[in-house]
């Protein structure tokens, strides 16, 4: 079963079940995939749409941030719930060991030895995530290594 059946078959057992908040948090991840894909002119790959749900997962997060600012804790706990839901169809986070293994791996492959070289790590690096942390979190890591 791909990523986006399991996002549909989910979405009937939350109406099934009247889970209001499930419900509408998979519809936005749902149309959040289809405006890519039209964006795109062609269906997204299992990586694509893990991309999506990652950036739902981040604007989730700055939601957070918004609302602390503005004292709405009935906002930051519906953001945190949506943030659960979607993390349940990401892959396990890599542990900062794991991700600095991997930084390093890329480092070698590319021959980088300055900041200089850092999109070309990145660009070696990124792939290999899948999902798994953020560009935010593995540039910080490739930042680090190479200073």
């Amino acid at each position: 079963m791909t990523l986006k059946e399991k996002l549909q078959t989910d979405l009937k057992d939350a109406m099934r079940a009247g889970d209001e908040l499930r419900k509408n948090t998979i519809r936005m991840v749902m149309a959040a995939i289809k405006l890519a894909e039209i964006e795109r002119n062609n269906p997204l790959d299992e990586p694509s749409i893990l991309a999506v749900i990652q950036k739902e997962v981040k604007s989730r997060r700055e939601s957070i941030a918004d609302a602390q600012r503005a004292s709405r804790p009935d906002l930051i706990q519906t953001a945190e719930q949506e943030i659960h839901m979607l993390e349940e169809y990401l892959p396990k986070a890599l542990d900062p060991a794991e991700l600095e293994a991997l930084a390093r791996q890329a480092i070698q492959e590319a021959g980088a030895t300055s900041l200089k070289e850092m999109g070309q790590v990145m660009k070696l690096l990124m792939p290999r995530l899948q999902g798994r942390a953020t560009g935010d979190q593995a540039s910080a890591v490739v930042r680090k290594l190479l200073a």
